[in-house]
């Protein structure tokens, strides 16, 4: 899964970075609202951290123009203490969350998890798909109860397809969506992951669908 972090305080950007990461997740960061607004435009994000406060650009513009344009990707905004109208504004302008500073990091990672599991349907933070039991919350995954260990790829890759499953997801969205801007990204990598996944998942949960990409199969 993939966030984008939209925060001009350096030390609270670096943060937000390494919390993230640390959390499993594929990270960008900018520190104004017109980068922003370009890289919500043109990169695709599982959710954005974005600060309201921000330089060149505010935050309240650069939510309103992503609407505008048709993007729906999930938007955790952060607001001063007491700045209770950014709140009001914020949701009314098309955010799906909001986050009072100071905050502890716990919490901004549960709302987050919160955000991906609702854009994608679920209301659990376990994860089912069958035999699969994958906890959001600590990426620990469970195959008929016996924990798989994963590395950190094989778990971006599976959590993407089991918070999509039952659809086809092409490679093109997986390597968009497991890798932050900045890395060398290779579609072809995502065939070794799921090659590995494969090995160590029960036979025919991840389907290849010819042409389209892969989809995740509870019925296998």
């Amino acid at each position: 899964m993939r966030v984008l972090v939209v925060e001009d305080e350096p030390t609270l950007a670096r943060q937000l970075f390494d919390a993230l990461s640390e959390a499993g997740y594929a990270v960008d960061t900018v520190d104004n609202g017109r980068d922003a607004l370009h890289l919500g435009e043109e990169e695709s994000f599982d959710v954005v951290v974005l600060d309201l406060g921000l330089p060149v650009m505010d935050g309240l513009t650069v939510l309103g123009r992503w609407r505008s344009a048709g993007r729906k990707m999930p938007v955790l905004v952060l607001t001063a203490r007491d700045a209770w109208h950014q709140k009001v504004t914020g949701i009314d302008a098309g955010a799906d969350d909001y986050l009072t500073k100071p905050f502890h990091m716990e919490e901004l990672l549960a709302r987050v998890r919160a955000l991906i599991r609702r854009a994608g349907g679920h209301a659990s933070a376990l994860l089912e798909c069958g035999p699969l039991v994958l906890d959001s919350r600590t990426g620990r995954l469970s195959v008929d109860g016996l924990t798989i260990p994963l590395t950190s790829h094989e778990l971006r890759v599976l959590g993407y397809l089991m918070h999509h499953q039952g659809k086809v997801v092409s490679r093109t969205e997986l390597t968009e969506h497991i890798y932050a801007q900045d890395f060398d990204r290779d579609s072809n990598t995502i065939e070794v992951f799921i090659a590995r996944l494969r090995k160590k998942l029960p036979e025919g949960l991840i389907e290849t669908v010819r042409g389209l990409g892969y989809r995740l199969n509870a019925h296998a």
